[in-house]
């Protein structure tokens, strides 16, 4: 006996069975993974058209930037391994959070690319944003953070991933079970 308190959270209203405030938990992840899949975009496309940022040095340069985060960062190795190809090492982050955002915003992959940008972030924050003071001044700290509930949830809604596990579904005589399309588990 409850005495009165409601244990259920299914609603009549909103649309179908689903209540609103189901659909907004189902959903509540959409937002951030096209922050995050838009962002990543944005930030490998702007490196890679930036004529400056892809030398070794000079100003706006990866490998400026590198040389001056070097002395203030968690893992001067790391920024030490980074500079023998300053270059090299400026494509490969701007490659990987174009792979980055365009897996997350197209939901393939999902976790693989949640865990992608996450070790890009934790990689920035523990070298270029290290230093910051106070810590929350440093961005990347809060973009691994942002991360990790897509790493733990994936792309279950509106991706590839939740199209590809329906078909795999449907091949397999799964129906479409309990959980519903465009959607997994």
């Amino acid at each position: 006996m409850t005495h009165g308190i409601r244990t259920d959270t299914a609603t009549s209203y909103g649309s179908g069975n689903r209540g609103w405030r189901d659909t907004a938990g189902h959903y509540a992840l959409l937002p951030l993974r096209i922050f995050l899949g838009v962002t990543f975009i944005y930030a490998g496309v702007d490196k890679l058209t930036d004529s400056a940022f892809m030398k070794s040095g000079g100003s706006g340069s990866i490998g400026d930037t590198m040389r001056s985060a070097r002395d203030s960062s968690a893992i001067p190795a790391l920024i030490d391994l980074a500079l023998k190809n300053p270059v090299g090492f400026g494509y490969a982050i701007a490659f990987g959070e174009l792979a980055v955002g365009i897996g997350i915003l197209v939901g393939l992959l999902g976790r693989l690319a949640a865990l992608g940008g996450a070790l890009i972030s934790l990689s920035l924050w523990l070298t270029v944003s290290w230093a910051a003071d106070p810590y929350y001044y440093g961005n990347d700290l809060a973009y691994l953070m942002a991360w990790l509930p897509l790493v733990l949830a994936g792309t279950p809604y509106l991706s590839l991933d939740a199209a590809l596990h329906s078909r795999r579904r449907q091949r397999s005589g799964g129906g479409l079970g309990s959980v519903g399309v465009g959607s997994y588990r």
